[in-house]
């Protein structure tokens, strides 16, 4: 991260309250807990946290959210994203590198 910061003026900011908690990343990734049943577990997870009272919208301008997932389609980013549009009532420029 000191890397990113010093030379590309890239900061860092680690958010573990937008990511699944270990017990679901385990189930999806280890266990092989299907997608449709991963995606509403971690919709009901981010409700139960109310990340969108806890991340100001003014932190995704010019933001890059990370994962490791190949697709969009299933990507955590992506349930992250939708919620917090629906939450906020506001439309977020998404854009999938």
């Amino acid at each position: 991260a000191y890397l990113l910061e010093s030379f590309a003026g890239i900061h860092y900011v680690h958010a573990p309250e937008l990511a699944p908690d270990e017990g679901l990343f385990n189930d999806y990734k280890k266990k092989g807990l299907p997608w449709a049943e991963y995606e509403p577990r971690f919709l009901a997870l981010m409700e139960a946290r109310e990340i969108e009272k806890k991340v100001d919208p003014a932190l995704l301008v010019n933001t890059c959210l990370l994962c490791a997932e190949k697709t969009p389609h299933h990507c955590h980013r992506r349930l992250v994203l939708e919620y917090l549009q629906d939450k906020w009532r506001m439309e977020l420029d998404v854009v999938h590198l």
